[in-house]
């Protein structure tokens, strides 16, 4: 198949190339239901594909969706892993876990965020413990949520927006709204207050298929920063310490960590990754994101204000809504044949170098 028919134009057309993908594959696939159903009445599950001795002592773990509306990208190439036979290349000792849209709900409403409102990539924190502050969120928190879209609240947010950027720069904005906050429930980056549907299901498949393990790594795909089409690698890990090393040994200088500044993404609590961590704390654990560039930040950005804000106080199947969908899209899934092929030959390259880095 061309690179082009591994990549979908809904949710629903992603998980049936995938799951069929997976049973040509000859994959043991196990489906975890979501409890809520798409806006056409369509079913919702976080699918996996494991293929490679069940006993495996290395395991490479693919994931898509993690930001719904990212899981294009991610699904395109798991699709293409599948069909392409990359499994075909693992040695005797490992086996490849493909695990498809960790947030079912945000990629059928091609919302970022999960069916609470809430970034996944920042849920994964003790809520035992206090809740990581931002202030330089609560200050442009106001400005993020206008009251109305085509009205006086609104100019009078993208003014002030200006203005901060204007004093603050365009990377100081970004990495105050991007950061991560767990105090308004209706904003951006939220955090959320307790562990959501998608992290209690990602616990459960460690629990189910990682735990026992040698060394597992993780390869997380994402879009929405840095040039159009270039893959980031973007390692969460501290700097200098065992899992970034290892990183780096594996993949090249070209990681970069959110920690050191070096990074299209700012630093972040909560994240995917960290998650993996702490779930395997008996194993070795390397993991990376992969971060696909589309459209400049303020647009990204702005697509995301818009986005929030239809489902605070606008109607999704009005002229205004569609237009914003549409918005959500295009900064989230370059749809063209140049972007997809860009982002297939990048994840083949990564998931070849991880799957030589696992050899040891």
């Amino acid at each position: 198949m061309a690179i082009d028919d591994w990549f979908s134009a809904s949710y629903g057309e992603a998980r049936a190339k995938f799951l069929a993908a997976a049973k040509t594959a000859g994959a043991v696939q196990t489906s975890y239901a979501h409890p809520l159903q798409g806006p056409d009445g369509d079913d919702l599950a976080m699918d996996l594909a494991y293929l490679g001795p069940a006993d495996a002592a290395k395991v490479l773990v693919t994931s898509s969706g993690t930001h719904g509306v990212e899981g294009f990208c991610g699904s395109g190439c798991q699709i293409g892993f599948l069909q392409d036979g990359l499994h075909t290349e693992l040695p005797d000792d490992m086996a490849l876990l493909h695990v498809h849209a960790h947030n079912p709900h945000g990629f059928v409403h091609e919302r970022r965020v999960t069916e609470d409102n809430v970034d996944l990539n920042r849920n994964f924190i003790d809520f035992e413990a206090p809740l990581p502050e931002n202030p330089a969120y609560d200050e442009v928190h106001p400005w993020l949520v206008p009251s109305d879209w085509d009205g006086p609240a609104h100019q009078a947010a993208d003014a002030a927006i200006k203005a901060y950027i204007a004093e603050h720069g365009m990377l100081a904005y970004q990495a105050a709204v991007s950061g991560g906050q767990y105090d308004h429930p209706d904003g951006l980056f939220y955090g959320g207050q307790a562990a959501t549907w998608s992290r209690c299901t990602i616990e459960t498949l460690a629990q189910e298929h990682l735990i026992g393990r040698s060394h597992v790594a993780l390869i997380d795909f994402h879009t929405g920063l840095g040039p159009r089409g270039y893959g980031e690698l973007i390692s969460v890990d501290v700097p200098g310490g065992a899992e970034h090393l290892r990183a780096v040994a594996w993949y090249g200088d070209e990681v970069r960590t959110p920690g050191s500044g070096d990074s299209v993404s700012a630093k972040v609590n909560g994240t995917i990754e960290s998650g993996y961590h702490a779930l395997l704390q008996n194993a070795e654990s390397t993991t990376i994101a992969i971060e696909f560039g589309t459209l400049p930040p303020e647009q990204v950005l702005g697509a995301l204000q818009a986005d929030n804000w239809l489902y605070l106080h606008g109607d999704v199947a009005s002229a205004k809504g569609r237009d914003i969908k549409r918005q959500m899209r295009t900064a989230f899934y370059g749809e063209d044949s140049e972007w997809k092929a860009m982002i297939w030959q990048r994840g083949l390259e990564i998931a070849r170098k991880t799957i030589q880095g696992l050899k040891g």
